[in-house]
């Protein structure tokens, strides 16, 4: 699930990787892979699946329907569009769809509607107000795009919403609501979101450390956006925004309490859940809360003297890319913890919720910290330090401690890890599992795999899944 390092130890007979091949296309696409460019994509309404392929000078789209058989196609000229960035797509009620294409900085986007029928194509301008705004993040929602943008002086966040052959914006403003800082000092909501930019979650896939230990997270739902904000260590500040009716609704959940001032603290929402971590050098505590009442499920809480029962796994240390190593003690994990960014990630399938707690590096610089004051057994931190371990919940919040099973996730990049010839490369979740898109350089084919969870091969070594993530997503080239 996770890519701090290609870490693989195997003694494999086959490798069939819980995969099965869905569909190829040939497809040669021309110049540099570098500006290949695919996406895999679903019309919810219909349960159609979309393949958009480009290159330097054609745009090839395919359409398959729920069995994924190939039910038409079209190809056309990219040579006069000056924007190339395809940065999202829409589904109209008709059933084509519709692609955003980006200059860089999102200064201009060009909307293109395709007619598969009618091999045509509509071409439409919007220029995004670079100069008073900034992109967040862009996201699909019921079969339309959205740009979540931030205004640059007003206390505000804006929703483009792209609907047909139209653009609405709707203003989110915050300067009615109170934000303090990690010293609890008041400070306004820019204030906030310059020092801990916002960070995009993805609902449907597993979401590395490096992303959830930001302060500053978006979920989007498919009726709302959630923003949590993690920067005052005392709690939660949780803001709700209605995509339809586009009301703003502000909630707060108070960390729990340690004995120690000095905490560290975050949060990550999943399925109308909040789970909060806090930790200092001497305890480690997690809550997870009912998102709509608030009320605590579950509370467990560890001090540096105990062993935590409730891991899955051993307590991780990786520093640079070298290969992980274990802590031994929890008391040695919590002093790496209490130096890094904490955070956890929460990611479920049909059986279980699959947590991991820990820490990476800081975004501020280190050196200045004298690590001789430290006890003689205490290494000093580096700047690609990270810690985590792993926990497994039940349906009832319940932990279990089992042989820890590969999710399809871990299966795909398993299988990216041992094919250098994949390229311009996306997940897609759909139904009960995921796809695997991608271009296959060699065989000059577009390629549509299946992945689910579990094992699917004999004697092979399970990657360790928080290890498993680098700062590139699986879904980017």
């Amino acid at each position: 699930m996770k890519k701090l390092l290609l870490f693989l130890l195997l003694t494999c007979k086959s490798t069939l990787f819980s995969q099965t091949i869905l569909t190829s296309f040939p497809l040669d696409l021309k110049n540099s892979k570098e500006n290949i460019q695919s996406l895999s994509v679903e019309n919810v309404r219909t349960h159609d699946v979309f393949v958009f392929a480009t290159d330097d000078n054609n745009i090839t789209i395919l359409k398959y329907n729920s069995a994924l058989f190939l039910t038409n196609q079209y190809t056309g000229p990219l040579k006069t569009l000056a924007y190339k960035s395809l940065i999202g797509y829409s589904f109209s009620e008709d059933g084509n769809p519709t692609l955003y294409w980006s200059s860089e900085g999102f200064k201009n986007i060009l909307v293109i509607k395709y007619y598969l029928e009618s091999k045509t194509h509509k071409i439409l301008n919007f220029t995004f107000p670079f100069a008073s705004q900034y992109v967040v993040t862009q996201f699909q929602n019921n079969n339309l795009f959205h740009i979540l943008a931030k205004d640059r002086f007003k206390q505000a966040l804006i929703v483009y919403t792209f609907r047909d052959e139209k653009v609405e914006q709707k203003i989110i403003d915050f300067s009615s609501f109170n934000f303090q800082d990690e010293n609890t000092q008041f400070v306004t909501f820019n204030q906030i979101i310059g020092r801990n930019p916002i960070e995009k979650i993805e609902i449907d896939e597993y979401n590395p450390l490096f992303k959830s230990t930001k302060k500053s997270k978006v979920y989007m739902l498919k009726d709302h956006i959630i923003l949590t904000l993690d920067h005052n260590p005392k709690k939660t500040q949780v803001f709700d925004i209605n995509l339809e009716s586009h009301d703003l609704t502000e909630k707060n959940f108070t960390q729990s309490s340690i004995q120690d001032p000095k905490k560290i603290t975050n949060s990550f929402y999943q399925e109308d859940k909040l789970y909060q971590i806090t930790a200092s050098e001497s305890e480690l505590l997690l809550d997870i809360k009912d998102y709509n009442s608030s009320q605590t499920i579950k509370s467990i809480k560890v001090s540096k003297n105990d062993t935590i029962h409730f891991k899955n796994s051993p307590l991780v240390i990786q520093k640079d890319n070298r290969k992980p190593t274990e802590l031994k003690k929890t008391k040695k994990f919590l002093k790496h913890l209490y130096l890094l960014d904490i955070g956890l990630s929460v990611f479920k399938n049909k059986q279980n919720t699959f947590i991991t707690v820990g820490g990476t590096p800081k975004t501020v610089d280190l050196s200045y910290l004298d690590y001789t004051l430290f006890e003689e057994d205490f290494a000093p931190i580096y700047q690609s330090e990270s810690v985590y371990f792993e926990s497994i919940l039940d349906s009832n919040f319940e932990f279990l401690h089992q042989e820890e099973q590969p999710l399809a996730i871990d299966n795909i990049l398993y299988f990216l890890s041992l094919n250098k010839k994949v390229t311009s490369k996306n997940i897609l979740k759909y139904k009960d599992y995921y796809i695997l898109g991608y271009y296959d350089n060699t065989a000059k084919q577009y390629v549509m795999r299946k992945f689910t969870d579990g094992f699917n091969w004999e004697n092979q070594y399970l990657i360790p899944k928080s290890i498993f993530f680098s700062k590139s997503s699986p879904n980017g080239n």
